[in-house]
Formats: structure tokens, C-alpha cells, sequence
């Protein structure tokens, strides 16, 4: 009992180093679980969300559309659970200006159901739910009407039938009606979209760069009034799905199962199908203008030759007539009068020769007549014509037919082609990265701080621990006093961290992601295996010390503990060789010096946790200075070009002309532009970029003209990039890396998420979902997006076997004809704002798919999420180095009382004393800040790996205001150390500190 009253004794005395552990512990447990626990809760929030609303996993879209028998045929793919055949439609209205919509019908089959916020749920025609972003930019309120006026050739779908000419029969043959919706709608609910869960009530982060919206606002319509048996898309469910987290691996797998069965069969045989159907219906209607030609034409010969028969016989019967009268007159002069009789009862035999020269010589003779065959002549000679320039007119049809339908293209993706889904999820696993890499260093200054804190408290009971062990106490007791002191300080330090982690963390967090997306049915939740192991991780770590400095102590004798330890013996340093300099040194300048260098574990430790704690700082700050550049060095220095255009195919020549005709453009490049996909087989055999890698990127590829592969380099900056240690990399020279046809540019965000490098081997999947194998000829500077760039003769021969080898050895009209450049790079002339005004109205335009401004990208990218993880860490970094610097402070105070005692003794007035012991500490911080600032610079450095997110690479860059920032701080713990350090200094008494241990 007397062992525990004297161990409990011993605890309430080391109340300050208790604190310094548990805190150190807290902060290090709450950095741990905190971001983690966060993330998770967002994490979760949002799965079951897209879970209760149904957000399809897979959605399939078509150039042409999709029919019933597309429909079909998803469903019999294996592993599909639902599928939702989609009907959409873009409409215009005014408000302040033209702004555009897509009219969404609410799917009846329970996938991508909007989530109801106000009101009700429209269910007759004409009412509309509309989203929140809608009602604050309008004004409007439920209840309130709208006029909206549907788009022409707002889609490829409509674009295709009118070039098929469909005749708009219900029939599922190719000649399907567009999706139609009512025009005069009632707003009678405020809905969340689940594709997009931006909150626009809050901050917006800005993230524009991932943005895929193709209109301004989603208005969602019942079935009810909605006509059209053409389908905009597909929505599918997957078997199993719904048990996995959206957000991990297992469930992209799962997904991705469906999809390569869907690419490798249904796919491939639906183009073909749909492509056939449009075709039979471009013949069908051929063939139908043949008929009811032919019928006309008929019916006009028919009505030509009954004129003409009524002709013929008007000029037979005068024939007749005159032919009658002329052998009448031959009779009367004839010898007998039977053979008059005779030849006057009978009509006179001619022949054709001599009828038909009567004929020409009646209607000769006859005005009426002439008249009258001219015009038969002239009815029959244009009759005829008329067939002739239909018929070729339809064989024109015919031949054309195929070459004006395309290929139909089928686009089937995942969740990640949404933008707000794929913002979402790349803001979460950024700053989940950050919660994996910086507890790291938590813990191994918490373990620091605890070696020198239970270190120097085993010291000080040297003299008891000898005794207890000289009584026949066990060390394993006597060390019990000192690891359950540590085991007690590191499980309330970790509780209290838990709350923190799991409480205050999280909220805080949460509150910034809420002001960026809305997440409903949001809620904090505890995780007990996360929780536990984190506090076991800080306990084993702390824990370890302890023995470590038990060991040290109890190894020796009793006799020897009983003994007051040896005073190190003196020892020169090595500034007591440098005699100008230590010449020249005070007295108490060299005792300053003596003490700093003399105890080298006092100097590790403070050294070691100060720059561990301007590490972090600097790391904090570096990851704010990185994010806040990325948009100015992508959008104004790789990026030379001052707006992208891009156009659908049949569209990119009168792209190209609206923007001629503006005169705003000072230089252009045409290119073609398509979304495509880069992948990485995991090998060993060196092909890939490194061995075992494995991954898929969204990029984009460029297409470039061959005649103009040096103008690329004028409208993007050209810098190779290599790989170096610890995730950084090395930039070339500008402009010393060029396009050719062996290979392709793949974009630095790229290469570094999937390992690639220059010689690596790469699978390219272009816009029409053609795979081939790529060789990676170089690695070039990127921070935003996932470009790669491709010559025009590379990409026929990796797309086009057929047209390859015409177009390695030939640059002839014919081959340049074999892709259509559907985009363009320009240069502009006037001030960034004029340059967004310009990007804004070419979007308006018919013909303009996309248009953006680099001016208004680089001023708009924003991180707001990460700033607000960034405030996080450097206020627990300081925190912590808080902490460290109290109880070095304390440490050395207590390992020099009898030194301090002396002093007091020898007549230095408490001002001296203070200035004694802080000047030690002063210049041991600064020596941890020199130290500190470039670790911070190394480890930021390394956060290109931590933060390896999905289109971004972060070029990591700290500005000197940033060294500046976390030297003062560091330096402003230290100053507010001392205020609390110089009243200890106070109450050391003289007479009991110099007291003899005997």
C-alpha cells in the first residue's frame, strides 16, 4: 500500500510531464482519426445517399440515340440489375439574358431520383421540379410559371434523324421521334439533383475544371406529357453494387466488371445495329420518294397519253373525212354506178404512209391543231425530264446515304464522368490523403518527447528505484510506476484525442464540405477499430520509451542507484578550437555554448522536436502556396493559348468559321479533340512505366494536324519531365520537347498517378472507343488535366491500320480528310475580361459544343476545401510545437535546478537567471528552425505522392513569406514558453536545491 501511496505521490508531483504526454498524445491522435474520421463520415453520408436515390452506376450514351431494341439489350448484359431507358431535352428561356435547361424525365424505374427539398413532386404535365441553384439565380418560388422554347438541333439525336429524314412514325426502325416535353411549365418543388451535389448557397470551390455541365440548370419533368420514342441515354444498376461503398476499389471493380462486358459485345453490336437501322430508314424513305414518284409520274403519262388519244382522234376523224370525200369524187367520175355505190358506202383503205402524211398536213394547215400537239410535246418532253432529274436526284440519295450517316458512337460510363461526383470524391481522398501522411510525424515527435520526458523522471528517482529494488521490489514493479504513469497519460491524451478526432474534427470539416456540396442525412459516427488502433499506436510508441528509459537506469546495481549519478566529464567542443572565434566569445556566451553542445541528447531532442514542428508548418504552408498557383501556372504558362472551341463533327467547319469571322483570333491551331481513356497493365517486364503499376485515367486527347506539329509548341509550352526520388520530378528546357510520329505526349498529372514514363508502353482509348497499344515518347509539364498529344500519322496508325500506311508516306488532301479537327486553339487579342465575354457568347452559338477562356480558368481555380485542411494542420502543428517546447522547457529546468540554485546563489537577480536559461533555449529553437524550414521544403516535396488525385499533379512551391511565416511562429511559441518556464525559475529555492542527496 505504502508502494502505491508513494507511486501515486510520485504522479501528482509529475503533473507537468503527465500533461505534456497526454497532450502530445491528444494532438497526435486527433490528427490521426480526425481527417479520417471525417472524410469516412462524408464518405458514408454520400454513399447512402446515391444509394436511397439510386444513382445509376452505369449510363450509356449514344450519337444517335437509343432505341428499345438498344434497351433490350443492356438488359440481358450480365451482371445488370435495373435499366432505365432516359428521355432529356435542352430548352431556352429568358431570364436576364438566354439561358439554357435540360428538361429530365423522372425515371420510373428508381435510378437517379431527385431528392425533395421543398414542396412536392411534380406528376401532371406541364408541372416541373426544379433545383436550388435555379430558384436563387430566378427568384422565382413554387407556383411560379415559365415559358421555355426547345432548342433546334440541340442533339446529336435530332441532328441524325433530320439527316435520315425521319418521317416521324412511332416505329423503333431508326425513325424514332425525338424526346418532347411541354413548354409552359409550373415550378411545384425544389429538388437535389443526386449527379450534382454542389451547394449553391454556400462557397463554391471553384472546381470548373472537372465540370461536365453542358447547361446552366435540370429541370425534372414526370412521364406525363413527355412524347418521343428516341431515348437521350441509358441509366443502369449493378448486381452488387449497392453493398459496396461508391468510393472504394471493391466497387469500381464491380462496376467495371459490367462495363467491359458491355465495351467487349453489346456495344460493338448495337453501333453497327443502330447504324443499320438509320441507314434502312434513309432507304426506306428513298424508296418511298421513288414510289410516290413513280405513282405522280404515272398519273401525269396517264393524263398525257388520254390527251393525246382525244387528239389522235380528232385528227383521224378528219382523216376520215377528207379521204371519204376524196374517193366520193373519184366515184362520180367512174364508169358504172355500182362501183360509185360501192365506194361511196365503204370508208377508202389508206395506208400508214399516206394517213400519216394527212395527218401532218391537217394539223399543218390547222392552227388549233398545231397548237394543241405542241403542247402535248412540250407536256410529255418536260414529264420526261422530271423522271430523269428524279431519278438521278434519288441514285445521288442512295450514294450518299452512307457517307452522310457517321458511325454511331456509344459512350458508356461510370460515376466518375459526373462532375460533381468526381469533384466530391477527389476533394475527399486529397485531404484523406494528408490524414495518412502527417501522423506520422505526430508520432514520432510524441515518441521524442516521451523518451526525454520519462527519461529525466527515471533519473530523478534514481536514488529511490535503488532502493525499492534493494527492499526485493521486482524492477518490473518498481518500472510499473513509471509505464502505467505513461500508459494513464497516453489513454486520457487519447481519449480526449477520440473526441476530438471522432467530435470536433470531423465538424469542423464538415462544415467546409457542407459549404461546398449537400450531403442530406450527414452524421458523425464513431469507428471503434480505427479509434482503438490509433490510441494503441501512440500507447506502443510512448510506451517503448518508457522501457527504453527504464532499462537504461535499472541495469545497474542498487548500490549504484543508491550513489548519485557521475557529472559527465569535461569535454572540449568543437567551437573551443576555432580560437578567433572563441576568443572573442564572453564568459557566459561560452557556458551558453558549452551547455548546448556538451549534452547532445538535450540538444537531439530539442533540435529534432522544434524542427519537426516547423516542418510541419512549412509542409502546411507549402500544400496553400501549391494550390493557390496551380490554376496561373497551368492556364498562363503551360497553357500559351488563350481559348479552346470545340464543335460536334458535322459542326467544326462552321465552328471554325463563326470564329474567323469575329476577327478576335491573332493565331490558331486546329486540332481534334476527344475524351478517351489512358490505362496501365500492371508487368514486369519493364513496358510499363514502373513494374507492378496498374491504373486508368480519363485524359483527353489531342489530335494534331501533321503539316502543323510545330505549332503546338507555340500555343503550349513543351518541358519534359523526368522522375526523381521521393516523388519529386525535373522539368527540361523549354521548348526542347517536339511531337512526331513515334509516340505520344502523355500529360505530367497523368504519368505520375499511373507511374509512366518516356519508352513506357500505354493502352489509348480514343472517342469511338478503339483500344490500341501507344509507346510514351516523352512526359510533359501538366498540373491540370490529362492531355496527350498525339500526331495525326501516329494516330492513324493507332487507330486506323488501313489509312496508316497511306498517311506515314503520303501528306496528300485525301489523308489530312481522315480526321475532322473539331477544335481549335486560338490566340486573342484584348483584356482577360473581353477574352471571358468572347469564350461566353461562342458558347451560345449553334455550332459551339464548348468554349473556355484559360483568363477565366486561371482567375477561377480554386481550393477551398484545402485551404481550410491546410488552417487545420498548421494550427495543430503549432499546437504541438507548443508542447514540444513546454516540455523541453520544463526538462531542462529540472535537469538543471542545483545549476540554477548556484546561480541565485552567486548573486544573479532573476532577470539574469531567466536570460541564462532562455538564451539556451532561444538559440536551440533556432537551430531547430534553420533545420526545420528545408525538412518542411523535403517533406512537401513528398506530398506529390501523398496527393495523388485524379487529373492534378502538384508542383510543389513555398513561398518566402511562408519560411517567414513559420520561422515566427515557431519562434512566437518559444517567447510564449518562457512565460511560462520563468515563474518555475522563481520558485527554485536555493538552500533545498543545493542540499546534499545524502
Amino acid at each position: 500500500m505504502a508502494f502505491v501511496k508513494d507511486m501515486l505521490r510520485m504522479w501528482a508531483h509529475s503533473w507537468k510531464r503527465f500533461i505534456s504526454i497526454a497532450m502530445i498524445t491528444l494532438l497526435g491522435v486527433a490528427v490521426l482519426t480526425g481527417i479520417y474520421a471525417g472524410c469516412r463520415d462524408a464518405f458514408r453520408s454520400t454513399d447512402r445517399f446515391f444509394d436511397a436515390q439510386g444513382l445509376h452506376d452505369v449510363q450509356v450514351l449514344s450519337t444517335a440515340g437509343l432505341s428499345n431494341g438498344d434497351i433490350a439489350a443492356l438488359r440481358k448484359v450480365n451482371g445488370v440489375a435495373k435499366v432505365q431507358a432516359e428521355r432529356s431535352q435542352e430548352v431556352t428561356f429568358d431570364l436576364d439574358g438566354r439561358k439554357s435547361a435540360t428538361m429530365q424525365e423522372i425515371g420510373t424505374n428508381g435510378i437517379d431520383q431527385p431528392y425533395l427539398q421543398e414542396g412536392r413532386m411534380p406528376k401532371k404535365a406541364g408541372e416541373i421540379a426544379v433545383t436550388r441553384k435555379f430558384i436563387r439565380d430566378s427568384g422565382k418560388r413554387i407556383g411560379s410559371r415559365l415559358t421555355v422554347t426547345p432548342e433546334s438541333a440541340s442533339s446529336d439525336t435530332s441532328d441524325t434523324n433530320d439527316t435520315n429524314g425521319a418521317d416521324g412514325t412511332n416505329e423503333t426502325n431508326g425513325t424514332d421521334e425525338a424526346p418532347s416535353f411541354p413548354t409552359k411549365l409550373t415550378i411545384v418543388g425544389v429538388v437535389l439533383d443526386p449527379q450534382n451535389l454542389s451547394n449553391p448557397d454556400g462557397y463554391s470551390a471553384m472546381t470548373s475544371f472537372r465540370s461536365t455541365a453542358t447547361t446552366d440548370y435540370t429541370f425534372f419533368a414526370p412521364s406525363d406529357g413527355v412524347t418521343g420514342t428516341l431515348y437521350t441515354s441509358a441509366t443502369l444498376l449493378v448486381k452488387g453494387a449497392a453493398a459496396e461503398s461508391t468510393f472504394d476499389e471493391s466497387y469500381e471493380n464491380t462496376v467495371k466488371q459490367v462495363i467491359d462486358r458491355i465495351d467487349g459485345t453489346v456495344k460493338t453490336d448495337r453501333q453497327k445495329a443502330r447504324r443499320q437501322e438509320l441507314l434502312d430508314a434513309g432507304n426506306k424513305k428513298i424508296a418511298d420518294a421513288r414510289a410516290e414518284a413513280d405513282k405522280k409520274f404515272a398519273d401525269a403519262q396517264s393524263q398525257i397519253d388520254a390527251n393525246r388519244q382525244q387528239f389522235n382522234q380528232q385528227v383521224d376523224q378528219i382523216v376520215s373525212m377528207q379521204a371519204g370525200a376524196a374517193a366520193a369524187g373519184a366515184a362520180a367520175n367512174g364508169a358504172n354506178a355500182g362501183a360509185a355505190a360501192a365506194a361511196g358506202a365503204t370508208t377508202p383503205q389508206l395506208d400508214e404512209t399516206t394517213r400519216e402524211t394527212m395527218r401532218e398536213t391537217i394539223i399543218a394547215a390547222s392552227p388549233e391543231l398545231t397548237q394543241a400537239k405542241q403542247q402535248l410535246d412540250q407536256a410529255q418532253s418536260q414529264l420526261n425530264e422530271q423522271k430523269a432529274s428524279t431519278e438521278q436526284t434519288l441514285k445521288t440519295k442512295e450514294n450518299e446515304l452512307k457517307t452522310s450517316i457517321p458511325q454511331v458512337r456509344w459512350y458508356v460510363q461510370d460515376r466518375q464522368s459526373l462532375g460533381g461526383f468526381s469533384a466530391l470524391k477527389s476533394d475527399l481522398d486529397s485531404i484523406q490523403s494528408l490524414g495518412n501522411a502527417f501522423p506520422i510525424v505526430f508520432l514520432l515527435v510524441a515518441v521524442m518527447m516521451s523518451l526525454t520526458a520519462m527519461a529525466r523522471m527515471v533519473e530523478e528517482d534514481r536514488s529511490l528505484i535503488g532502493t525499492y529494488v534493494g527492499l526485493g521490489y521486482g524492477r518490473l514493479a518498481v518500472a510499473s510506476r513509471y509505464l502505467l504513469f505513461a500508459l494513464l497519460a497516453c489513454l486520457i491524451g487519447g481519449g480526449l484525442g477520440l473526441i476530438a478526432g471522432f467530435l470536433g474534427i470531423p465538424a469542423f470539416l464538415l462544415v467546409v464540405l457542407q459549404g461546398m456540396y449537400v450531403m442530406p442525412g450527414l452524421r458523425l459516427e464513431y469507428d471503434w477499430l480505427y479509434g482503438s488502433l490509433g490510441i494503441a499506436l501512440f500507447v506502443v510508441g510512448v510506451l517503448a520509451a518508457t522501457i527504453y528509459a527504464c532499462v537504461q537506469e535499472m541495469r545497474q546495481t542498487p548500490a549504484s542507484l543508491l550513489r548519485p549519478k557521475a557529472p559527465r566529464a569535461g569535454s572540449r567542443i568543437l567551437l573551443e578550437r576555432i580560437r578567433p572565434v572563441w576568443n572573442r566569445m564572453g564568459f557566459l556566451g561560452k557556458v551558453t555554448a558549452r551547455n548546448i553542445f556538451r549534452f547532445k541528447s538535450r540538444l537531439i531532442m530539442t533540435v529534432g522536436g522544434v524542427a519537426g514542428c516547423t516542418a510541419l508548418i512549412v509542409c502546411g504552408l507549402a500544400i496553400n502556396d501549391t494550390v493557390a498557383d496551380l490554376g496561373i501556372k497551368q492556364y498562363r504558362d503551360i497553357y500559351q493559348y488563350d481559348l479552346m472551341v470545340v464543335s460536334d463533327d458535322s459542326d467544326a467547319s462552321a465552328m471554325r468559321t463563326k470564329v474567323a469571322s469575329d476577327g478576335r483570333v491573332t493565331s490558331s491551331l486546329d486540332v481534334r479533340i476527344e475524351s478517351g481513356d489512358l490505362t496501365v497493365a500492371g508487368s514486369g517486364d519493364g513496358d510499363s512505366g514502373k513494374a507492378g503499376s496498374s491504373g486508368s485515367e480519363s485524359i483527353q486527347l489531342v489530335a494534331v494536324p501533321e503539316k502543323h506539329l510545330s505549332d503546338l509548341g507555340e500555343m503550349v509550352t513543351l518541358q519534359p519531365v523526368s522522375s526523381g526520388i521521393l516523388g519529386t520530378s525535373g522539368v527540361g528546357k523549354t521548348g526542347s520537347l517536339k511531337l512526331d510520329d513515334d509516340g505520344v505526349i502523355v500529360a505530367q498529372s497523368a504519368a505520375s498517378a499511373l507511374g509512366v514514363k518516356a519508352g513506357s508502353k500505354v493502352r489509348l482509348t480514343n472517342g469511338d472507343g478503339v483500344q490500341a497499344t501507344a509507346k510514351v515518347s516523352a512526359v510533359n509539364r501538366n498540373l491540370i488535366g490529362s492531355d496527350v498529344y498525339v500526331s495525326e500519322t501516329y494516330y492513324a496508325k493507332l487507330f486506323d491500320s488501313k489509312d496508316a500506311k497511306n498517311t506515314k508516306n503520303s501528306k496528300s488532301s485525301e489523308d489530312s480528310e481522315a480526321l475532322t479537327w473539331n477544335a481549335m486553339l486560338a490566340k486573342l487579342s484584348g483584356s482577360d475580361t473581353s477574352q471571358t465575354d468572347y469564350a461566353e457568347s461562342l458558347e451560345e452559338d449553334s455550332s459551339v459544343m464548348k468554349a473556355v477562356s484559360c483568363a477565366h480558368m486561371a482567375d477561377s481555380f480554386k481550393f477551398d476545401l484545402m485551404g481550410a485542411v491546410v488552417a487545420l494542420i498548421v494550427a495543430l502543428a503549432g499546437g504541438l510545437a507548443l508542447v514540444v517546447l513546454f516540455t523541453l522547457a520544463n526538462t531542462n529546468v529540472s535537469e538543471r535546478v542545483r545549476e540554477m540554485a548556484t546561480l541565485k546563489v552567486l548573486g544573479f537577480f532573476d532577470r539574469e537567471v531567466h536570460h541564462y536559461v532562455n538564451r539556451e533555449m532561444m538559440i536551440l529553437t533556432v537551430m531547430g528552425v534553420i533545420l526545420g524550414l528545408p525538412l518542411g521544403r523535403l517533406v512537401g516535396g513528398m506530398l506529390t505522392m501523398a496527393l495523388n488525385m485524379p487529373s492534378l499533379y502538384f508542383e510543389v512551391e513555398v513561398k518566402p513569406l511562408s519560411y517567414v511565416i513559420a520561422a515566427v511562429a515557431t519562434m512566437a511559441f518559444a517567447l510564449l514558453v518562457q512565460l511560462f518556464v520563468n515563474p518555475v525559475l522563481d520558485r527554485i529555492d536555493p538552500i533545498s536545491s543545493l542540499k546534499s542527496v545524502e
